[in-house]
């Protein structure tokens, strides 16, 4: 996928030589978070939206920019790696400089999400299976294993909860008869998180636990 062509390059950077007034009309028309600065056309850092209503409104950026975040990504950058960043920088948009530094454009968080879209885990057919276990005992080539060994393809998976003792890994499947594969993961001490109609271990606990529940009523 190539992300260079969602660079956005239609909208111009501030400058140092920006009034804090300025700056504050644009994110009044905008909807971003951040909003990238550059001096002389060397890109600086970006200042947020919320910084921004603090400062004084006649001054200049060149006052605030002790207060730039200088987090970018480069032009040949993969979308995991810009996605990424997005996230650590709690941002919705992400500047991009070429190897020289040179300030190109930025991406706004909405088209890299679109490429995740177009990723089969979200865009192929299947079935989705959250399973747990303890964090020294998983492996991705045991989750494989398992899921291949019942004739099932995987469409992506990773690791959607970590902590020191637990981690859940959720999978995408092709479309399949879950039920052996949830029972084959039980067999190997898995906990499995999500719920499936076609899980019959716990359609024959319910089962039990009404004949149960009748048989103390009698």
């Amino acid at each position: 996928m190539k992300t260079e062509f969602y660079i956005v390059k239609e909208i111009a950077p501030l400058s140092t030589t920006s009034t804090v007034k300025e700056a504050q009309q644009l994110f009044n028309q905008l909807t971003y978070t951040h909003f990238p600065v550059v001096k002389d056309s060397i890109y600086l850092g970006c200042v947020s939206e919320t910084d921004i209503r603090c400062f004084e409104v006649d001054k200049s950026l060149d006052f605030y920019q002790y207060a730039l975040e200088g987090f970018y990504t480069r032009e040949d950058a993969n979308w995991l790696d810009i996605l990424e960043l997005f996230a650590q920088n709690d941002s919705n948009i992400m500047p991009v400089l070429d190897q020289n530094n040179a300030f190109l454009g930025f991406y706004e968080l909405n088209d890299i999400m679109s490429m995740f879209n177009e990723t089969p885990f979200l865009s192929e057919p299947g079935n989705i299976l959250v399973v747990e276990k303890g964090t020294k005992d998983y492996s991705f080539s045991e989750v494989a294993q398992i899921i291949e060994s019942n004739n099932a393809k995987i469409l992506g998976l990773f690791i959607s909860s970590f902590s020191d003792d637990r981690v859940q890994v959720t999978v995408k499947i092709n479309d399949t008869d879950l039920n052996n594969i949830v029972q084959t993961f039980r067999r190997y001490s898995y906990e499995i998180v999500s719920k499936h109609s076609e899980d019959s271990f716990l359609e024959n606990l319910k089962e039990r636990s009404k004949y149960l529940e009748k048989y103390l009523n009698i």
